[in-house]
């Protein structure tokens, strides 16, 4: 048994004694010590109201929480070897699993079975740590295994809630041998196109999270929770090293871009309805809303824009950049319904100027990606003034990868004055990064549609900018270099860039007139940041439009003619 022992964290004193013992009216909350009522405690998902501490929670408590009342259905589990190694260590194993079984009332540490969530179907397989330590050994694995199969056969989404000290020692070989079975069975998934979850709770350490824990699609981890592949004491007790504040903790874990959100557990349910709901819709067979058809008025010839042939460019480029205007979660928060961020790069690290997140455009999922700058001098350096590192690239590819996963077109909005140019970012590989997502977008199989809500900075921008349409706001720009960079490259003078500007050629009607735009959305009088919400709504009209030409069509088509249009760039008419 694993938990507690070298892969899982310090045992913590449970605030209730077991089922079979008489409730007390009064417990003392694990986190902070604090007297809380019993009853209110339990009412409140065992989250003390003092301090936020989130006590562990039993399978049973977990399903009654989680999946729709009356929904659950347990599936049939297959026999496994019951005591493959004949151990013992200061207890025989067999004795071991029936103390667990009385002690819980359960078989093994997982619990699977058909459910729904928020009304939609899924597969679920809930870990128990007071169950050996929710240790994965052979039954654990082959229920975890059958539960990701079933989900195949159904063609449901797989909800894994994970609670584990690590591998089972009492099974040697065999228990590691679970880490490989169940993740070829997330693989499957992965092919098959349906979506995988993660709820991570305190603790998931060892081989759960070196596995099916961390492949999942969407990784929610629970306020408080731990996962790591060695737990604490291992790491301080045999390498002597010092541990950081928080370390493994959700909080740290969200900032290393290592899982997607941290989630209350009250609000745990809500967010998988979400998710379930999102990965519910597909392209093929689904109508487009006839709405979407009556796109804004929208300009496809240079000459009707408005105003001189030639407009003053570093004019432009001004109103571009102003504060003002609405940025990516703006767009979000005015344009989609239940926008579910999706966050971190699994690698490195989560790059707060790009954001990505599922949402939905008039009951049609999409992936909304774009970066994120800010009004103001705080949130501006908070996001990196809409600088992507690499990390925030790889984020961007994952998600479009999982957007191609669940047949969800893709909206990617652009306004930055480039790639992060700092040290650290060439050090995390810069142009690897962006070189990927510009090979990625070119064979998405679903329909993007990008528009320049304001700066178009070089390769920054255009790693989410290889789309089937592309459109832009009349007062954005986009070009190869900021006007700054080119007047101090060529002019050696930055106070050349309003000549730069114009060299560029970086405003709407040359940029129709090369083509590398389909169609320029109008903004109000004196540009987006007078009226938000007006240019939210025209942007919102116009992606709409295009969806409804490219939804349609069929994956191998829109790829095609994706790459052609990038094809014929530099060539003549």
């Amino acid at each position: 048994m694993i938990a507690p022992g070298p892969l899982a964290p310090p045992a913590r004193k449970a605030a209730e004694p077991s089922p079979q013992e008489e409730r007390p009216l009064w417990v003392r909350c694990p986190g902070c010590a604090a007297p809380v009522y019993g009853e209110h405690f339990r009412r409140d998902l065992r989250v003390c109201p003092t301090c936020a501490h989130h006590d562990r929670l039993g399978a049973a408590e977990r399903l009654d929480h989680l999946v729709d009342p009356g929904s659950f259905t347990p599936l049939a589990a297959a026999p496994t070897l019951g005591d493959p190694l004949g151990f013992t260590d200061t207890r025989p194993y067999p004795l071991r699993l029936e103390q667990a079984r009385s002690a819980t009332g359960l078989e093994e540490a997982v619990v699977c079975g058909r459910a729904a969530i928020g009304g939609h179907r899924a597969v679920v397989a809930v870990m128990d740590f007071a169950f050996m330590g929710g240790s994965l050994g052979c039954a654990v694995g082959e229920r975890v295994t059958a539960a990701a199969e079933h989900a195949l056969a159904a063609g449901v989404p797989l909800v894994l809630v994970t609670a584990s000290g690590g591998a089972r020692m009492q099974e040697g070989a065999l228990a590691l041998m679970q880490m490989a079975k169940t993740s070829q069975a997330l693989g499957d998934l992965d092919e098959a196109g349906l979506l995988t979850v993660s709820v991570v709770t305190d603790p998931t350490y060892g081989g759960v999270a070196a596995s099916y824990a961390t492949l999942a699609d969407v990784i929610l981890a629970e306020a408080g929770a731990h996962m790591g592949f060695a737990g604490p004491r291992v790491i301080a007790g045999t390498l002597g090293q010092t541990l950081p504040e928080g370390f493994q903790t959700a909080e740290t874990l969200l900032a290393g871009g290592l899982v997607d959100g941290v989630v209350r557990r009250a609000e745990l349910r809500a967010a998988l309805a979400r998710l379930l709901a999102a990965a519910s819709w597909t392209r093929r067979g689904r109508p487009v809303p006839q709405a979407w058809a009556e796109a804004p008025p929208l300009v496809t010839d240079p000459g009707d824009l408005p105003g001189e042939e030639r407009p003053e460019a570093w004019a432009a480029v001004a109103l571009a950049r102003d504060p003002g205007r609405p940025t990516t979660l703006d767009y979000a928060a005015h344009l989609l319904e239940d926008f579910c961020e999706l966050r971190g790069d699994r690698a490195s690290g989560d790059c707060p100027a790009i954001v990505a997140g599922v949402g939905r455009l008039d009951q049609v999922p999409v992936m909304l990606i774009g970066h994120q700058k800010g009004h103001d001098t705080r949130e501006l350096v908070a996001r990196n003034f809409g600088m992507g590192t690499p990390a925030g690239f790889r984020k961007a590819a994952r998600a479009m990868l999982l957007a191609g996963k669940l047949g969800l077109p893709v909206v990617t909005l652009i306004d930055t004055p480039g790639a992060y140019a700092g040290v650290e970012a060439e050090a995390g590989g810069q142009a690897h990064a962006i070189a990927a997502s510009l090979r990625l977008m070119s064979h998405l199989p679903v329909p993007v549609v990008t528009v320049v809500t304001g700066e178009g900075g070089s390769g920054g921008a255009l790693a989410l900018g290889v789309a089937d349409r592309v459109l832009a706001l009349s007062n954005a720009v986009y070009s190869v270099i900021s006007p700054e960079g080119c007047a101090a490259i060529l002019w050696r003078d930055p106070s050349a860039a309003p000549a730069a500007a114009d060299a560029l050629r970086l405003g709407a009607r040359d940029l129709l007139r090369h083509r590398i735009l389909d169609a320029v959305i109008p903004e109000p009088e004196g540009g987006a940041h007078r009226d938000p919400a007006r240019t939210a709504h025209a942007v919102g009209r116009a992606v709409a439009a295009a969806l409804h030409d490219l939804i349609p069509e069929d994956s191998a088509r829109l790829v095609r003619a994706r790459k052609a249009r990038f094809r014929r760039y530099g060539l003549p008419a």
